[in-house]
């Protein structure tokens, strides 16, 4: 008879129950439930902004992709305008020096000729010189006319200049 309570006991346990289980019911559980459906509210919408941002962050990482490949190849379009500018100044620079140098050489030779006409025009004139002195020498003593002597001069001289 240990375990057997008094059924007064009873009555005033379901009595005491009740109007606890009244008092919750009616005060306590509508704001139980209340934080609980805002904390559900609330993890719903952690649960969205975190599927946006991985969604966002996704679309980041394609664009950030995309523009380091066009990066990539706008790079190697400049490096091969680059090269192309390049060959294309050696070319230039190629063909001005092969035009300066037959421009160079062209006039070295025609420095070259005139310098030998000159020197074949001075040799012409030594001779004629010489051609005058021995003339005069052998002359003065067959010619006495002088006239005669500067028309046989002039005449050697014409000849070695055609010569």
């Amino acid at each position: 008879m240990l375990l057997t309570p008094d059924p007064g006991l009873i009555f005033w346990m379901l009595i005491s129950f009740g109007v606890v289980f009244f008092v919750l019911a009616k005060f306590g559980f509508p704001i139980i439930v209340k934080m609980v459906d805002e904390r559900k509210v609330f993890i719903d919408n952690s649960l969205e902004s975190a599927k946006a941002a991985n969604i966002r962050l996704a679309g980041i990482q394609e664009e950030g992709a995309r523009i380091l490949k066009q990066t990539h190849d706008e790079e190697l379009r400049i490096l091969k305008e680059v090269q192309e500018t390049k060959s294309r100044i050696i070319g230039e620079a190629k063909e001005q020096a092969a035009v300066e140098a037959k421009k160079m050489i062209a006039e070295a030779k025609l420095a070259i000729q005139k310098e030998k006409e000159l020197a074949i025009r001075d040799i012409r004139n030594q001779i004629a010189n010489l051609s005058i002195d021995i003339a005069e020498k052998v002359l003065r003593k067959s010619l006495d006319n002088p006239q005669a002597q500067r028309e046989l001069v002039q005449r050697l001289i014409e000849e070695a200049q055609m010569n």
